[in-house]
Formats: structure tokens, C-alpha cells, sequence
């Protein structure tokens, strides 16, 4: 079974706010068995156009991704980064 990822890119706009949320995910992705892999490390643009803050997290699988996003723990969570930062979200399978 092929794991799956959440592949986010964010500019947040209110940290405090945003720092809340930030709090608050980390439960709900260990409850679907979710990692971080990245999280608002340093990067460098090499080629096209980013984000300021790039956060890669892990599932076991691509369904436990999605399971995730739709859980009710995370959808509350996210209710807290509303109006705080703009996210592009791509939830992906991963080859291996």
C-alpha cells in the first residue's frame, strides 16, 4: 500500500492566530497515523513560485491522508486558520 502525503504551501498573514491552529493539528494527524516529514524549514526557490512556510506530513496511506482532512478533529482544528494564512493543499499518493 502506497502512503500519502499532504503537500502544503501557506502565507500566513495573523501568526498568532495561526499559531493556534498550529497547535491544534498535530493531535488529529497522529490519530490517522500522520508524520511530519517538513515542517517551515528553510527552503530556497530554485525554479517557479512558492510560498513563505512549505509543511510535508505522511499517512500510511492515501486513504488515512484523506480520512484526515475530512476528520472531524482536523476540520476543527482548521476552523482556527481561517482568515489567518492562504494554503494550497494537494493531498497525494506516494509511489513507494
Amino acid at each position: 500500500m502506497n502512503r500519502g502525503y499532504w503537500i502544503i504551501r501557506a502565507d500566513v498573514s495573523d501568526a498568532e492566530k495561526f499559531s493556534e491552529y498550529a497547535s491544534r493539528t498535530p493531535e488529529a494527524i497522529k490519530k490517522y497515523g500522520g508524520q511530519f516529514i517538513v515542517r517551515a524549514g528553510r527552503s530556497e526557490i530554485v525554479e517557479g513560485s512558492s510560498r513563505t512556510r512549505n509543511t510535508v506530513i505522511q499517512f500510511p496511506s492515501y486513504a488515512d491522508a484523506l480520512k484526515c482532512w475530512h476528520s472531524i478533529e482536523y476540520q476543527s482544528a482548521k476552523q482556527y486558520r481561517e482568515g489567518a494564512a492562504e494554503l494550497d493543499v494537494v493531498i497525494i499518493e506516494g509511489c513507494l
